[in-house]
């Protein structure tokens, strides 16, 4: 965690360097479509499958032996290599239609230059398609650190490509994702060497374990990619509203990403190769306490993160992005987005947990099927909601469609396994929501009481500390027993630090 904690700082940091030099603009809009077409490319081809792979090569290490695990591995690294390379034909000859799909509202220059982004920017589709498999495998062999780490290296250079692009040409916003990919890939190869990973340049297409995968790995792809699509639709609806409207709902996601990849993702990076590793060995006990257990944990942060946010959207966006270019029409826009995007927080997180207990147990039809429905939901949403709160509109939508969806994941994971502490999940939530609330009304007075004169940094520092300090404090009194863990494991790490 205290790894990805660093790792999303860099991401911030590259998201302010954006702000500042381009702030909510034409070209900061037709930069953020480029990437948002070549991250929805990735998520549907990649992320999916890498997805899949885990539980996969579980099974296979766990009934054949390391080395089948390795060529299986191998072959479909190979695979992924040839599909990238038609897709990414494909996207170079269709840029132009491709870009009005995900951007609707774009027409003249502001079209053109997101189409020049966006013929560059789909070469980093092979390095972040090797990126995500090798990660993956890095994982599957209980090495975590390195893959946490690799945002590091791919931020910076962002950063560098953004100031560079701002002096000289803009072009080299597109080059510098290019750069930044391979430059993240080059950051595994040590650690690939370390676990004696060989690679070979084969493919069969007819082996028995790329067979299976290709039947699984569709429901997956579109479970997977959900939080893309509703990005995608949210991002083309944008862009017919209003002007830099694309730019605020990005900066105002990537700050619910980072609770999301702090608190959420590092959870589950570490929980998903474990619980399929129970689920090959049908230890289905320790896969319910695992599950019921990250659950909990993950309440205990992201509900009063979630609240903390919602009140303190407006002088958190104006603290980190209120500089430069970043006017206050464009802090006012993404604040709105901001609060609307947070409400569904715990939303995200639980499906998150939920979609890969089902895929730890190789069922990707449930996920695909909920994803569908959330799309369908986000879309209804968005075009009613949107026409009485413009972008702050799109963002509810996505919110409140999140949050239906993960109660009918909770209901359909209860049907396929059984009970996961549930009773103990939703004391813990009942718990966790009255503390927030407490914690929610002792941050709302002392930010408008707290004297202005004091530099909004400290003033932020000071507000946040004393919620978090309320908070708990109340969970102590309230004895949830996730919170004495946490006690324990400061405890325990305070004691190494000194000895």
């Amino acid at each position: 965690m205290i790894i990805a904690v660093l790792s999303k700082v860099s991401g911030f940091l590259r998201d302010i360097t954006l702000s500042y030099f381009y702030g909510a603009t034409a070209t900061s809009d037709a930069y953020i479509i480029s990437i948002t077409i070549t991250s929805v490319l990735f998520s549907l081809l990649v992320l999916g499958v890498s997805t899949a792979y885990i539980p996969m090569f579980k099974q296979i290490e766990y009934a054949d032996g390391p080395a089948a695990a390795s060529t299986f591995t191998n072959h479909l690294i190979n695979a992924i290599v040839v599909l990238t390379t038609g897709i990414l034909l494909i996207g170079f000859s269709f840029s132009h239609p491709i870009v009005k799909l995900f951007a609707m509202g774009f027409d003249g220059e502001t079209l053109e230059l997101a189409v020049a982004f966006t013929k560059i920017g789909l070469f980093s589709l092979f390095f972040t398609s090797l990126t995500q498999m090798y990660t993956s495998y890095l994982q599957s062999k209980g090495k975590f650190i390195i893959p946490a780490l690799i945002g590091l290296p791919f931020n910076v250079m962002i950063m560098l490509s953004i100031f560079l692009s701002y002096r000289w040409n803009v072009m080299l916003l597109a080059v510098g994702s290019v750069c930044a990919a391979l430059v993240q890939l080059a950051f595994l190869i040590p650690s690939l060497r370390r676990t004696n990973y060989r690679y070979e340049p084969i493919v069969r297409f007819t082996d028995k374990h790329i067979k299976k995968l290709a039947v699984i790995v569709f429901p997956i792809m579109i479970g997977i990619s959900i939080d893309q699509l509703n990005l995608m639709v949210d991002k083309t609806l944008a862009s017919t509203l209003v002007e830099g409207g694309v730019s605020a709902l990005t900066y105002a996601s990537r700050l619910n990403d980072f609770v999301q990849g702090i608190f959420v993702l590092s959870f589950v990076s570490v929980l998903f190769p474990l619980i399929s590793n129970m689920a090959a060995e049908k230890n289905m006990e320790d896969l319910k306490k695992s599950i019921g257990d990250v659950i909990s944990s993950v309440t205990l942060i992201v509900v009063p993160a979630s609240i903390g946010i919602m009140i303190l959207a407006e002088p958190i966006i104006r603290l980190l992005y209120g500089h430069g270019h970043f006017d206050g029409r464009a802090i006012d826009m993404t604040a709105r987005a901001l609060l609307f995007y947070a409400v569904g927080m715990i939303g995200y997180a639980y499906r998150e947990i939920l979609n890969r207990s089902f895929y730890s147990l190789q069922d990707s039809k449930t996920p695909m099927y909920n994803a569908a429905l959330a799309v369908a939901l986000n879309i209804i949403l968005n075009l009613v909601l949107s026409r009485f709160m413009g972008i702050s509109g799109l963002a509810l939508a996505t919110s409140i469609s999140a949050l239906f969806c993960s109660l009918l994941l909770f209901i359909q994971l209860l049907r396929k396994v059984g009970n996961f502490n549930l009773k103990r999940n939703i004391i813990t939530l009942g718990k966790t929501i009255l503390a927030s609330a407490v914690m929610g009304l002792v941050v709302f007075f002392l930010n408008e009481y707290l004297n202005a004169g004091f530099f909004p940094m400290i003033k932020m520092g000071i507000v946040i500390c004393a919620g978090v300090t309320v908070y708990f404090g109340l969970l102590y009194l309230l004895q949830v027993k996730e919170s004495k863990w946490i006690v324990r494991y400061i405890k325990d790490k305070l004691q190494l630090f000194k000895s």
